[in-house]
């Protein structure tokens, strides 16, 4: 496909200034690649990262976005029709080659995932690394049981109010964490039994709760707490480090003795698109459309309002998942 299309270009790290609107070439996709129209696309922390260099991988200049959903356009290997509705994430989107932050996307084919579903462009744009995050941190991080209690550290970020709405549809008890009170509505709205307002210290109220410990427990804020999260859990239960909302994600001389309570186990998850499989995307669309699931929406832009768009998600002021819309 010959032409133009806007696309945010980030020259070299930055600020959210950085992020120029620009009309660039179309990219051509080959036999094993597919190109995707793109409708909407979620926006990450890990592009806040990219974006000021702080990443430990990718080159400039780029166009940054590690997820995108849309039509393909293109598949010259036939692996898709033209016209299917696909979902596409990671895979080195937004770093070593250009991501999601356009009209157009190219990847592999490997990494795309068709669905079906007639919820609004905005809606599904949220959904894709969040709802692969949540569900792996509750399938592969945690092994989580249906109905285990469930401490989710971080919870009014997108990847925690979607873990609370997968951990509910499994009839889980779930204990949220949030810096204020005022969010309290927010976990209540995607169904948190126990909203806890986060001091730092949050265990002694977690073990009042679930006395003995919680089953799991998936950190999103980062190892300033995760100690405290780590005590939160009980003998034999597990912390899966998924997130770092706090930006802290080294520990300086860690001592396994010290930091681990006895037979609490640690893991971490950061998975790929293979780690969402293509039924497990399509029933949670499927409920959302029936009503027996929510896509935590916080707030809508346009492409052209970018630069608001990683001012607000760096001030933490988004309260959900912040989508770009473009169709």
């Amino acid at each position: 496909m010959s032409g133009t299309m806007q696309a945010v270009v980030v020259d070299a790290p930055g600020g959210p200034e950085v992020l120029r609107l620009r009309e660039v070439p179309i990219p051509e996709a080959v036999e094993g690649e597919v190109l995707i129209r793109v409708q909407a696309f979620g926006l990450n922390r890990s592009e806040l990262h990219f974006r000021r260099g702080q990443a430990s991988s990718g080159s400039f200049p780029r166009i940054p976005g590690i997820e995108a959903t849309g039509v393909v356009a293109e598949a010259p290997g036939g692996e898709f029709a033209p016209g299917t509705t696909v979902m596409t994430m990671m895979g080195g989107m937004g770093r070593s080659f250009d991501g999601g932050y356009a009209e157009y996307v190219r990847v592999p084919a490997g990494q795309v995932i068709p669905f079906r579903s007639a919820l609004p462009w905005a809606t599904l744009g949220a959904v894709p690394e969040m709802l692969q995050t949540a569900y792996g941190s509750l399938a592969v991080g945690l092994e989580a049981v249906d109905g285990q209690s469930l401490l989710i550290r971080g919870g009014t970020s997108s990847v925690g109010l979607a873990a609370a709405v997968l951990a509910k549809r499994r009839g889980m008890t779930v204990l949220a964490t949030t810096r204020s009170a005022s969010r309290f509505a927010l976990l209540e709205q995607v169904g948190v039994d126990h909203p806890l307002v986060d001091t730092g210290e949050v265990a002694a109220a977690a073990r009042e709760l679930v006395p003995g410990g919680v089953d799991g427990a998936i950190e999103l804020v980062g190892v300033n707490v995760m100690r405290d999260t780590l005590r939160a859990t009980r003998q034999g239960g597990t912390v899966c480090f998924t997130g770092m909302l706090s930006d802290e994600w080294t520990i300086p001389e860690f001592y396994p003795m010290d930091w681990l309570p006895n037979g609490v186990r640690l893991t971490a998850y950061s998975g790929e698109a293979e780690g969402l499989p293509a039924a497990v995307l399509q029933d949670y669309l499927d409920a959302v459309a029936d009503g027996s699931a929510v896509v935590p929406i916080g707030r809508r832009y346009r492409l052209d309002e970018i630069v608001q768009a990683h001012r607000d998600l760096e001030a933490n002021a988004v309260g959900g998942k912040a989508v770009v819309v473009l169709a």
